[in-house]
C-alpha cells in the first residue's frame, strides 16, 4: 500500500500528491465578498491543476473538497458547496474522460445532497476506464473517522472469523481504509499557509513530505503545483532510516 522511493537519495514525480485547497474563504474577504465567490474561484484552480497533475504524470491526485467539520459551516454555503461539486462533476466528466482521467471520491458519500451524490456517482461510472490518472475526491471526509469506520470492519470480519485478531497488522489493516486501493501519497500541499492537517488522511500519512504555501487557493495554478513538487524532488526521503554516509 505505501509508497516507497526506489531511490531515497532522490525523489522523482510523486505518484500520489494530496492538496488541502485552504484560503477561498479570505480570498473572497480580501475582495468584498461573500465566501461562496472565493469556492467559485478557486474550481479555476482545481480544472489548471488536475490538467497540470495529469501532464505531469502523477499517478493519484486527492483533492480534500469537503470535510465532515464542513456540514457545521452556515447552511446557505453548505448549499452552495453542494451545488458546486454536482457543477464540477457535470461539466468537466467528459473532459475528464478525455484526457484518461478517472474520478474516485473517498468518505461518507451517503451523507451528501441526494443530487450532489447523483452527479458525482456518475462522474465516476462515466470516467472509470481512464488509465492515466485518478482524481480522488475527499467529500464528507474525516480522518478520524475512517479509521474508525476500518476498526469496526475489521470487529465484524473478526466476529464473524474471516480475521484472526493476531493477523491485524500493518500490512492488514490498510486493507480496509477507504485509499485501500491507492498508494500513500508522497507529497501533501496545503495553500494559505496554515500549519495544520485537518483532519486529512491521518493514517496514510506517517511518511509524506509537507508542502504549505501561503498562495490562497484560488490563486493557485500551475506553476505553484511545479515549484510544490520541485521542492520535493529536492528532498531526503529516509522512511525513518538513518541515511549512509
Amino acid at each position: 500500500m505505501t509508497a516507497m522511493a526506489s531511490d531515497k537519495g532522490k525523489n522523482e514525480i510523486p505518484r500520489h500528491v494530496a492538496i488541502i485547497m485552504d484560503g477561498n474563504g479570505r480570498w473572497a474577504r480580501q475582495k468584498g465578498k461573500p465566501r461562496i465567490f472565493g469556492h467559485r474561484a478557486g474550481m479555476q484552480s482545481v480544472r489548471d491543476v488536475v490538467e497540470a497533475a495529469g501532464e505531469l504524470g502523477i499517478e493519484v491526485l486527492t483533492l480534500y473538497a469537503f470535510s465532515k467539520e464542513n456540514w457545521n459551516r452556515p447552511r446557505s454555503e453548505v448549499l452552495a458547496l453542494m451545488a458546486l461539486l454536482r457543477r464540477y462533476t457535470k461539466s468537466e466528466k467528459e473532459e475528464l474522460k478525455n484526457k484518461g482521467i478517472r474520478v474516485q471520491a473517498i468518505g461518507r458519500r451517503m451523507e451528501l445532497f441526494p443530487k450532489a451524490r447523483e452527479a458525482l456517482e456518475e462522474a465516476i461510472q462515466y470516467t472509470a476506464s481512464g488509465d492515466k490518472m485518478i482524481l480522488n475526491l475527499a467529500i464528507s471526509y474525516s480522518g478520524r473517522v475512517e479509521i474508525i469506520d476500518a476498526v469496526r470492519a475489521i470487529a465484524k470480519d473478526v466476529q464473524s472469523g474471516h480475521v484472526r485478531p493476531e493477523e491485524i497488522d500493518e500490512n492488514l489493516f490498510p486493507n480496509y481504509l477507504y485509499t485501500r486501493d491507492l498508494p500513500d501519497p508522497d507529497l501533501l500541499i496545503r495553500t494559505s499557509g496554515e500549519m495544520r492537517i485537518s483532519n486529512f488522511l491521518l493514517y496514510q500519512m506517517a511518511y509524506t513530505e509537507i508542502y504549505v504555501t501561503d498562495v490562497l487557493w484560488p490563486d493557485f495554478r500551475r506553476e505553484d503545483l511545479y515549484r510544490a513538487i520541485a521542492a520535493y524532488k529536492s528532498r531526503e526521503r529516509r522512511f525513518g532510516l538513518v541515511v549512509a554516509g
